[in-house]
This record gives C-alpha cells, structure tokens and sequence, in this order.
C-alpha cells in the first residue's frame, strides 16, 4: 500500500473515531428559526441576530454546552412561505472555539429579505427536515422559534404538525410581546408542541438577549428547566 493511502486509511478512521464519539457524547438537536418577516425592522433585526450571538457567547450558556457533552446545532431565517434562508449551518459544539464560530457567523449574517409576510407553518416544516437531514443522533431534538406576530400566510403550524415528522421534537417559542393579534397567546395556544414544550417571552427586541439566554439554558438541560414557565 503506498503512503498516500496509508495516510488517507489512518484518517478516515480518525475522523470515523471522532464522529462516533461526537454521536455517543451529542446531547441536543436544536434548531434555530429566526423571524426576519416585514414586521422586524433593521434595528430590530439586528438586536435580534445580535442577541442570539451573545447568549450563546454567554458564559452560562458555554458551560451548559460543554457540561452536557455536546451539542449539535443549525440556524435558519425565516418569512415567507418560500424564503427559509441558512444562517448557520449544522455544527457541533463542545469546546469554546466550537461556539465563539458560531456565534460569529450568526452575528455576521446578512439579512436575506425584509418585506415579506409570516408564513409560521413553512418555517416549522422545513425545520423538521433540517432534523431529519441533521448528521447526529442526539439524544433530543429540539426546534426553537422566536417571532413577534401571529402566522398570517400559507397554513397553519397544525397543519405542519400532522404532516411533517415531528416524533420526539420539542418545539419551543420565543415570542417577542406587544403586537396585536397578542402573539403571546397564539404562541402558547398553536406554536408550542411535545412534552415540556414552552415559550420565554421578551417584552421587545431589547429584551431578546436575555429572554434567548434564558432559553437556550433550558433547552440545553432539558428536563430540569423544562416545567418553569
């Protein structure tokens, strides 16, 4: 066997190693789905993006990630019914640099589009293959969506429920108060879905740091936080 396939051999076989371990250790699948429709101004839209960064370069947060083992994670903007835009791909995190790179690419993306309505069910239907096409097996699998208003295009998150996969998946609100329809409540009463399922209400786009820090620490436990309300 010449050197260069000696090489590659010992490779693949690390990288193997690593992924199998990564999959033993990997705690959570999550989701993120952000709200980018025409109700999010640009400074709102950058409070936000700007406040999911900070909560994960949180020191609470960077601890419970790396206490849990591990955890695999990838972020979309969504508005429309066709515009569900990568923010981040799938990635592992475990180690600081892991989540630093993150946080990085989430505060740096640019927003894709700004005038278009809420399409709520789409967004959690192309979260759910997100999960079905995420590369580990974790031990949850969790979808986290934030939004300021009420679905007002394409169908209903009930309709995404019974005809998307969802067994297992915990999907949680982040609902920033204050328009009309209240979207407290339809968060609550239609968004929500599964055991434990919650949402962390922020009173405006100010309060979205802490109300996603917040979050993101009682996802990453789980259960433990999963009754506070």
């Amino acid at each position: 066997m010449s050197y260069a396939r000696i090489v590659f051999a010992v490779f693949s076989l690390l990288f193997s190693s690593l992924a199998a371990s990564a999959q033993d250790r990997c705690a959570l699948s999550l989701v993120l789905a952000i709200d980018v429709s025409s109700s999010v101004n640009a400074n709102e839209y950058a409070l936000q993006m700007q406040g999911l960064a900070n909560a994960l370069r949180d020191d609470d947060v960077r601890e419970a990630i790396r206490f849990s083992g591990g955890i695999q994670l990838m972020a979309f903007e969504w508005s429309g019914r066709f515009q569900q835009i990568e923010v981040l791909p799938w990635i592992y995190l475990a180690t600081d640099t892991a989540i630093f790179g993150a946080a990085d690419r989430i505060a740096s993306h640019e927003r894709s589009y700004a005038d278009l309505p809420t399409a709520l069910g789409f967004a959690l239907g192309h979260a759910s293959v997100q999960l079905q096409n995420a590369p580990l097996a974790c031990s949850r699998q969790a979808i986290d969506v934030s939004g300021d208003g009420v679905s007002n295009d394409g169908f209903e998150p009930s309709l995404a429920y019974s005809n998307f996969v969802f067994d297992g998946v915990q999907v949680n609100g982040l609902v920033i108060a204050g328009a009309t329809p209240d979207p407290v409540k339809y968060y609550r009463d239609e968004v929500i879905y599964g055991p434990g399922a919650f949402i962390e209400v922020a009173a405006n786009f100010d309060d979205f740091e802490r109300a996603m820090k917040r979050k993101l620490l009682r996802e990453i436990n789980g259960s433990s936080l999963s009754m506070l309300d």
